[in-house]
């Protein structure tokens, strides 16, 4: 009789971690907006928003390369082999270092142009410079944090992060405020304070992590072995943009319709847009357990194939699934019975709380559907099988959810945009579904590495 825990336990420890670096990576972007806000004004939070499209690109390019390096690093780590774990996180981050040193470069050159071309308001684009310039040649420190933790948990390691994460907040939200106002002799800095303390806390999380890991003797510490390992592997590499690419396609993709459907909602009035903005907050909540639990079931599939368990995928997705209905239907679940209260955090003007509230109301529970679509594809994931899940969920976003809210919007207003999102989600959860069940599952499943 095997003296292993239950699986729904070891997936539990895994995940809980995991959805607390993603509840605190969320609060801490709302609380550095807060600061600039409320201590420097409405134009620097504008000219710190001046650069979010810039810095989503980029951030989507390395959460991808983080996908597909976890992917072959869990089956790596499940087959017991940490000289192909260091092979691939060393291909990984040379890769992204000789990337983000680009980036850079001629982001420190050409920030002010790249901004204009991005049509930064004449008012606020002194503001945006300060701040974009630093955070573009401060790159590498962003590139090698997120790899790191993404790499991290590819082991089997989800608290490490977490307490990466946890130095690096709290050293940005005081030192946010400090340079904001010059407290302790610092300089004051205005808009760039968020930049700076931004570089700050990230030269001491990797000063950390890199003391951690060599104190544990991790596979990944920077140590000679993992040094040699310092070089690009065309076939590793290979493998790991396989992976990596479609990841990042799919989060460009999404929030490319984002836009579109905010552009719908605009039309509507600024009290629309308050409400879009105060929804798309919840639901980001709601969504952090249906994320993680995917991320779960990928890096659990990954390490079960390494190991040669493959037959164990099934029992995985079913666990995620639960998971996926316990955990993310419960947060749903308290979102409705609370939604006058969380939507009065945000919102004030009565008839803005209503509309919000209904809008909130036609779009909440589809997040659990939405959750369990996530799992199928990264089940699939985890065997490296990408474009499918991809062109999927492209189809459901550009064939489905655009065209089904400009249709409904047209019809019956602006519940109709809202209404376009249950709509794609099922139809992503039936395709994925079918598509593992039908296609993916009666494959022979063999280790990428």
């Amino acid at each position: 009789m095997s003296d292993s825990p239950p699986l729904w336990r070891t997936f539990l420890v895994f995940l809980a971690p995991m959805m607390l670096t993603n509840i605190l990576q969320s609060l801490v972007g709302t609380i550095n907006g807060i600061y600039l806000g409320q201590m420097i004004g409405v134009d620097a939070l504008a000219a710190v928003s001046a650069f979010f499209p810039m810095m989503f690109f980029f951030i989507s390019f390395v959460i991808g390369l983080g996908a597909g390096a976890s992917v072959l690093i869990g089956q790596a780590w499940g087959a017991r082999e940490p000289e192909k774990v260091r092979a691939v996180a060393g291909t990984t981050l040379t890769v992204a270092l000789f990337g983000s040193a680009m980036i850079a470069v001629f982001g420190g050159l050409f920030c002010r142009q790249i901004l204009i071309a991005l049509a930064t308001p004449p008012a606020i684009l002194d503001a945006a410079e300060s701040y974009a310039r630093i955070m573009l040649v401060s790159m590498p420190l962003t590139f090698v944090f997120i790899l790191l933790t993404s790499m991290l948990r590819g082991t089997g390691d989800t608290l490490t992060p977490l307490v990466a994460l946890a130095i690096s907040a709290g050293l940005g939200l005081v030192a946010t405020p400090a340079l904001i106002k010059g407290w302790l002799g610092l300089p004051r800095l205005g808009t760039a304070s968020a930049a700076w303390a931004s570089v700050i806390s990230g030269v001491f999380t990797l000063l950390w992590l890199t003391l951690d890991l060599r104190r544990r003797r991790h596979v990944l510490a920077f140590d000679g072995a993992f040094l040699r390992a310092m070089w690009i592997d065309r076939t590793f590499l290979r493998k790991v943009l396989n992976i990596g690419i479609p990841s990042a396609a799919g989060i460009v993709t999404m929030s490319v319709a984002e836009l579109v459907l905010l552009g719908l909602v605009n039309g509507y009035g600024a009290g629309a847009t308050a409400a879009y903005g105060a929804v798309n907050q919840v639901l980001g909540f709601a969504q952090f357990p249906a994320v993680s639990i995917a991320i779960t079931v990928s890096i659990f599939g990954a390490q079960a194939i390494g190991r040669g368990q493959s037959n164990r995928i099934g029992s995985i997705v079913r666990t995620g699934l639960v998971m996926n209905l316990v955990l993310t239907g419960s947060l749903v679940a308290v979102a409705y019975l609370l939604s006058r209260l969380i939507m009065g955090f945000f919102i004030t003007d009565p008839a803005v709380l209503e509309l919000a509230q209904r809008l909130l109301r036609i779009v909440l529970w589809s997040s659990v559907v939405f959750g369990m679509a996530l799992v199928f594809s990264g089940a699939m994931r985890s065997s490296g099988t990408v474009w499918a899940p991809l062109s999927i969920q492209m189809f459901a976003i550009a064939g489905i959810e655009v065209p089904s809210a400009i249709l409904l919007g047209r019809t019956i207003g602006i519940d109709g945009i809202w209404t376009a999102y249950p709509i794609t989600f099922s139809a992503m959860f039936f395709l994925q579904m079918s598509y593992y069940l039908m296609v993916w599952r009666k494959r022979a499943i063999k280790r990428l590495i």
